[in-house]
């Protein structure tokens, strides 16, 4: 077991991330005893495994209480260790709010009906509703035109959506944007989701029919984006 895990730990901490089909990812979210190895040699290190029943893939991530002590405090504190600036966290949010928050909400009702459920703390083996629920790719020019000004102007907006894709937050293909493999795991849906279905962020944007509302990234919406 040890040279598995230690295999796991090392391309996950190389890659960022690999598919949630892998082998040793599958391992990881059946294997009960494979798991509590992982989970405790990763806290060794201050890190947590990231990955949820709806995502393609699986990450690493920086246990909360370790933040601090990696980002600093007061004015020295680091918004990520991405190197993105506030622009690019802001354009991250709009993206994810444009393709999880629907992809959810689809992939969620399927769920229902199906009667799949998230009780397993291991997940399940492969995604919910994998392959069925793609979220479509979103218009970069409708994404500028909405924020484009807010976001630094035309030179800033592609280069952050660039750096985006560099990341793996998503993939451009012909004009549109895609959801990437860190997407749908790098942000804490269950803190971000209802301040953007409720309105807390501010305008409403409608884009290909799906109402969002959405705003320039506080301090309190940087803590709910997950650094690797």
């Amino acid at each position: 077991m040890d040279q598995a895990l230690n295999i796991l730990v090392a391309r996950l901490l190389a890659h960022r991330f690999i598919p949630r089909r892998d082998p040793l990812a599958r391992r990881a979210l059946i294997d009960e005893t494979f798991r509590a190895s992982l989970d405790h040699r990763l806290e060794e290190c201050g890190l947590l495994l990231l990955e949820n029943p709806y995502a393609e893939h699986i990450a690493v991530g920086l246990k909360p209480e370790m933040e601090e002590w990696v980002f600093g405090e007061g004015d020295n504190w680091l918004s990520n260790n991405m190197g993105l600036p506030r622009d690019a966290i802001a354009l991250l949010v709009v993206v994810w709010a444009l393709i999880i928050l629907p992809k959810r909400e689809r992939q969620i009702a399927r769920a229902e009906r199906s009667g799949d459920t998230q009780s397993d703390m291991f997940g399940a083996e492969k995604p919910i509703a994998h392959g069925e629920e793609m979220a479509p790719g979103v218009p970069e020019d409708a994404i500028y035109a909405d924020f484009g000004k807010k976001l630094g102007g035309k030179a800033r907006f592609s280069m952050n959506l660039g750096q985006l894709a560099k990341l793996g937050f998503v993939i451009r293909r012909n004009k549109l944007i895609h959801e990437g493999p860190l997407l749908d795991l790098m942000i804490d849906y269950a803190r971000l989701a209802p301040r953007i279905i409720e309105g807390a962020l501010g305008e409403v944007l409608q884009l290909s029919g799906t109402q969002i509302a959405v705003e320039p990234v506080t301090e309190d919406l940087l803590d709910a984006i997950n650094d690797d």
